[in-house]
């Protein structure tokens, strides 16, 4: 593919989470916009865990992480299970590149080790408080300093107080004056760097073409851009995402507003196509009336000048129709198995259960069903129960409306008994084929109701010509004569 002029003949983006708890949809969205670009261009797509805040680690999270893209087919040319040429894809791994970077910088004289306490800095923070300022940290920067012994904090010297402008992707031209610049940290206490030096350093090293982030950190970039300066590194293209909204569009999308761990999705039942599909279209416009892309179609419609500033608001009710309509896509074989594993044991267990069965039983479900999650409740409520489960004599009892006692009903499921004995079963157009004239003959309802009764034991269920294709010419003959016997007794 020929590259448009303002992209580097090699692009190369990452995804860079902190392992620190669930993955949300929103690092989802980074990740999937990050990894269509690279893939649109054929160039590298890095998954880069950094874990270098330590107090914030949770056991789990970096392998939580990697599933949960490799659910959504999301797959790294690099990442912590495939170190690139660049070492290790594992912050915490890579102490040894940022302490060189923390050199070059105290080389160059834009580095210096903090000589205050935790205490001190407070004590400054308080009284800019107090006197109504914002406090920076450059105001209290010391005349002279120390060597660095390797165990202090070492903070970055801002070489120059001016006002920074650069151009985002998305935003488009952006300043921001000496009010956002400061002596911020670059190596703490622990020996582990912060953010801001740790993902210039790995970025330039891993050779990061475009930085996919949220909008959370645009009021960082002047740091960055002075920390670029500094190092004299080029600075990559930044791709500023909008955020994932609420639906009602108040506020970001969050824990307490439904947001769910990514792998929550998959308990569920979502696709990953669905899923991907679904969070591509939150904030991005393809320009059309498309909604319904493949993977291979958004990687080749995807395009970062249509992504839209203004936040996209995560609509549910839009995910289970996305869900369903890919659901149709499934062949019979995998939708077969996608609703074999939704099913509870006491249907799996069932004596009467037979993969032919739940092979009749499918058409039904997938009319209805939008995501695992309703085929399980909808069979713990029983409304599957008909295909496995001869009715109960308490529920044949049930009368219908016009008869004076369930005992009138007798002969006409007698008739239909008669009826069916000779009938086609091969669909259930066939089977009300065999009974249509007879039900217009007593009256529809005065057959149809008491066969859905003898057939399922309920009085709402799929119409009795489904139900009795589903469960078979043996079983439906079956259960009518023994709702005649337990009517007669």
């Amino acid at each position: 593919m020929k590259l448009p002029m303002n992209i580097p003949e090699k692009v190369v983006t990452r995804f860079a989470p902190s392992p620190t708890g669930f993955l949300h949809i929103g690092g989802i969205r980074t990740a999937l916009f990050a990894y269509l670009y690279a893939r649109k261009y054929n160039g590298t797509f890095i998954l880069r865990i950094e874990d270098t805040d330590r107090d914030r680690l949770v056991e789990g999270s970096i392998d939580h992480i990697q599933e949960c893209l490799s659910w959504l087919g999301l797959d790294a040319d690099y990442g912590p299970r495939k170190p690139g040429p660049f070492g290790s894809c594992i912050q915490s791994e890579r102490k040894d590149t940022y302490k060189k970077f923390a050199l070059t910088l105290l080389e160059k004289g834009f580095a210096y080790p903090d000589p205050y306490t935790k205490e001190e800095v407070e004590v400054f923070r308080n009284q800019a408080q107090n006197e109504k300022r914002a406090f920076l940290f450059r105001n209290h920067r010391p005349e002279t300093f120390q060597a660095w012994d390797g165990i202090a904090p070492l903070r970055f010297k801002v070489p120059e107080i001016k006002r920074y402008e650069w151009v985002d992707e998305v935003w488009g031209a952006l300043s921001a004056g000496e009010e956002a610049l400061d002596d911020f940290i670059l190596i703490k206490g622990d020996g582990y760097p912060t953010y801001a030096l740790a993902h210039i350093a790995d970025d330039y090293n891993m050779g990061v073409t475009h930085i996919f982030r949220s909008d959370e950190w645009i009021s960082s970039v002047p740091r960055f851009l002075s920390l670029y300066e500094a190092l004299e590194i080029e600075r990559p293209i930044f791709v500023t995402l909008p955020p994932i909204l609420r639906d009602d569009r108040t506020k970001k999308l969050g824990k307490r507003d439904g947001a769910k761990d990514t792998l929550e999705y998959r308990t569920d039942g979502y696709l990953p196509d669905a899923i991907n599909n679904f969070l591509a279209l939150i904030g991005w416009n393809p320009g059309t009336d498309q909604e319904l892309f493949s993977k291979e179609e958004l990687i080749r419609t995807f395009d970062i000048t249509k992504i839209q500033k203004s936040g996209g608001a995560f609509n549910e009710e839009k995910l289970l129709w996305m869900n369903k309509e890919y659901l149709q896509k499934l062949s019979i074989t995998d939708f077969f198995l996608y609703v074999k594993n939704a099913l509870p044991e006491k249907i799996i267990t069932a004596a009467a259960f037979s993969d032919e069965i739940l092979n009749r039983l499918l058409s039904t479900v997938k009319e209805r069903v939008h995501i695992q999650a309703e085929i399980a409740e909808s069979a713990e409520m029983g409304e599957y129960d008909f295909a496995f489960f001869t009715p109960s004599a308490e529920q044949i009892l049930l009368k219908w409306k016009n008869d004076t006692t369930v005992l009138e009903c007798l002969p006409r499921l007698k008739k239909a008994s008669q009826l069916l004995q000779n009938a086609d079963f091969s669909s259930s157009e066939t089977i009300k084929t065999a009974l249509w004239l007879y039900a217009e003959e007593v009256g529809r309802g005065e057959l149809l109701w008491p066969l859905r009764v003898a057939l399922t034991g309920k009085e709402k269920s799929p119409d009795p010509f489904i139900v009795s294709y589903i469960i078979g010419k043996e079983e439906t003959i079956k259960r009518i004569e023994n709702a005649c016997a337990k009517i007669g007794e």
